[in-house]
């Protein structure tokens, strides 16, 4: 845990769940901008941090992403659970760039030739700590060295997908398209091909 601050003064930790990530409860004192300290307590889930990559072919404007069931959104609404999105995955004591080099090989069977990281981003700051790290990268058909699929007794059992990102982006205005994540990186990819485009 950090140390406190001038701003924030941490009172007391605990650990509420400790099974799959963990999950702690905060109390701490916070300076709030008119200089008063107010004691608040809030639930803080830590599952490390992630790195994710988009696919894309700028001479096809393709893309390529997976399907996979989520349980969190099934339990939030979504009909099957089932969404698209990038390949990602935690860091697991590997730097970023060593991460997602590695998930992208085992969820989609594509060798990552020139990953570029293009930012970082907090996914949900009110209750997760993770930063993600986002890459994007150039693949051609030939760098698909395996099936993909993920690593089944990680119980994952993902659908590799290929599909043009004009596709992709609609699905984005349609809800076929829910993931955070996903959504970021296609924007940023269209936005850094229509300017390539001039």
């Amino acid at each position: 845990m950090p140390a406190s601050t001038e701003q924030v003064k941490l009172q007391s930790v605990e650990v509420l769940s400790d099974h799959w990530y963990t999950l702690r409860k905060v109390t701490f004192d916070l300076r709030r901008r008119d200089g008063q300290w107010q004691t608040l307590s809030r639930e803080a889930y830590d599952r490390g941090n992630g790195a994710a990559l988009l696919l894309y072919d700028s001479r096809r404007r393709t893309v390529v992403l997976t399907r996979q069931f989520r349980l969190p959104a099934f339990l939030n609404g979504s009909a099957d659970g089932m969404l698209i999105e990038t390949c990602a995955g935690l860091l697991d004591g590997d730097d970023p760039e060593t991460c997602i080099r590695r998930e992208a090989e085992e969820e989609t069977g594509y060798r990552v030739r020139q990953p570029r990281k293009v930012f970082e981003a907090y996914m949900s700051p009110g209750s997760v700590t993770e930063k993600l790290h986002f890459f994007i990268a150039e693949y051609e058909p030939q760098d698909r060295i395996r099936t993909g699929g993920g690593l089944a007794h990680e119980g994952e059992d993902i659908e590799v997908i290929e599909m043009p990102l004009a596709e992709a982006l609609a699905g984005i205005g349609s809800g076929v398209i829910e993931d955070g994540k996903t959504v970021m990186l296609l924007q940023h990819v269209a936005l850094m091909l229509q300017e390539a485009a001039g």
